[in-house]
């Protein structure tokens, strides 16, 4: 500063100077403030993605000894009245289940949970160090009186999940079901190690009336005594599919004496062995013509398919004395149950003291009764009705009717056969909101039926998949198909254009 007081450019470069620092000071000291601020909301789990929903609930185990609390991304356990555990510091709880996953027969308690890294106390060798995010988490402990053990730590599973929940059942296929925060779901099963994930994808074909008449049955055993020509045209649709299903319309027998046309059909055994060689998983035989070569047919029909390992619905031999309704199939874990009725034998009484014998549309009560008992053994119901009018494309009262019965009852498909034409198919809607797809008639596979309408048939096609409300219908068609005679008495079948 000069003599006079005043300031000299230097003076005021010097406190230039010192205001800059001063400033830079203040600015890194509020950088650092905020960096500080940031990671305290960063450790807590401040910025974790939005589409999580951080529940409160209160639930029980299945004995009702433990009762849980997820309070505040926090859980905590009371037994006999006195709290025993809480879940561990640095895990943000989103949700809570109590379910029997690893199917002991006893609950184990899950959480869905954040934490920092990805691994716990233990990691792989080959991982050298934990990451230092938030990732998301199942943490599986053990009801063991008085404490809750760990049962499983190490529990990154790669995806994104927005709510969880157990299948609700028990035995060998329970499983958690994981829904993404786009609604997708996912289904996980223990494996002693942790959780891995499965496919529940589940593809049907089926094929209408398997219809065996005398120009067919002579052509094949005059050649050589084999049927597969039959399928030759279908085997790779077959293969492709997780479930095919075929609709034996007509009674077999490997007495030659008993073969036979319209209108009491006998069919060589040969039939039933290229059902077999084709790769069919399911015969239905409830229909107007089970009873053609009387009960000792229905006998020999179900052991010939039942002893080849392809499921055979719809009728029971006399020596079975209670009615099975249904038979279950499994695929991908998911469990089907499969039922299959007719609306009568063509006149030919069921025997009074086996009334079981063929699967009828009479009784609505007995039929409700049947598939509530197949909802409560499976995950999925599907119907094969022997139904409607003969040569017509239009749907009958009568299917309209046992249609709304099933519909009612929790029915998921309906595939009808017996008219021989095909008819149209939709999906029906309960009032309690339920879908229901129905075929009313995939008309004929193969027969010898020369009427333009009978030559038409068509393959059912649906895949059943894992959605958020449970095993839904999300794919579904009708593939055409024509029955060609050629010149030397064959009959083929060909998939053909819509």
């Amino acid at each position: 500063m000069s003599m006079n007081g005043r300031m000299t450019p230097g003076d005021r470069k010097a406190l230039g100077g010192k205001s800059l620092w001063k400033g830079a000071a203040l600015t890194i000291g509020a950088l650092a403030a905020a960096g500080a601020l940031l990671y305290l909301l960063w450790s807590q789990g401040a910025f974790l993605p939005r589409w999580v929903k951080w529940q409160d609930r209160v639930i029980h185990d299945r004995s009702g000894e433990y009762e849980i609390t997820l309070n505040r991304e926090s859980v905590h356990v009371e037994y006999g009245g006195t709290q025993i555990w809480t879940s561990p510091e640095g895990a943000k709880v989103q949700d809570v289940l109590s379910c029997d996953i690893d199917n002991d027969g006893e609950d184990e308690l899950i959480l869905l949970c954040w934490k920092i890294g990805r691994y716990g106390v233990h990691r792989p060798f080959w991982i050298e160090k934990d990451e230092r995010k938030w990732s998301q988490h199942l943490f599986v402990y053990e009801y063991a009186g008085e404490e809750i053990r760990p049962k499983w730590m190490s529990s990154y599973i790669g995806v994104d999940v927005a709510a969880f929940c157990s299948n609700g059942k028990e035995g060998f296929w329970s499983r958690l079901l994981l829904t993404d925060p786009v609604g997708e779901v996912s289904c996980w099963k223990w494996d002693s190690w942790g959780f891995s994930r499965e496919k529940t994808d589940v593809s049907f074909v089926v094929f209408g009336d398997n219809l065996i008449h005398e120009p067919i049955y002579r052509y094949g055993l005059r050649e050589d005594g084999g049927f597969d020509f039959l399928f030759q045209n279908i085997r790779d649709t077959i293969e492709e599919s997780s479930v095919a299903v075929i609709n034996q319309e007509t009674p077999l027998t490997d007495d030659s004496a008993g073969y036979g046309d319209y209108p009491r059909f006998g069919t060589p055994a040969q039939v039933g062995q290229a059902i077999v060689d084709a790769g069919f998983d399911v015969v239905t035989c409830a229909t107007n013509h089970a009873l053609d070569r009387g009960a000792e047919g229905v006998g020999f029909t179900r052991d010939f398919f039942t002893s080849r390992n392809v499921l055979c619905l719809g009728i029971q031999p006399a020596e079975e004395e209670e009615h099975r309704p249904y038979e279950t199939i499994t695929r991908n874990n998911v469990r089907f149950a499969l039922l299959n009725y007719t609306y009568g034998t063509n006149g030919i009484p069921v025997p009074a003291e086996h009334s079981h014998m063929v699967h009828l549309l009479e009784d609505a009560d007995r039929v409700r009764e049947d598939v509530a008992a197949a909802r409560a053994d499976s995950d999925f119901v599907i119907v094969f009705a022997h139904w409607g009018t003969e040569g017509s494309e239009q749907v009958d009262e009568f299917q309209r009717e046992w249609a709304q019965v099933f519909l009612e009852s929790g029915v998921d498909v309906v595939v009808g056969t017996h008219p021989h034409v095909l008819q149209p198919y939709e999906v029906l809607t309960g009032q309690d909101g339920r879908e229901m797809l129905v075929y009313y008639s995939i008309g004929n596979y193969i027969s010898a039926q020369r009427e333009e309408s009978c030559v038409k048939g068509g393959m059912a096609s649906f895949t059943v998949s894992l959605t958020a409300e449970g095993y839904k219908v999300t794919e579904y068609g009708l593939q055409p198909l024509t029955i060609r005679r050629r010149e030397d008495g064959c009959y083929m079948v060909e998939m053909t254009e819509e």
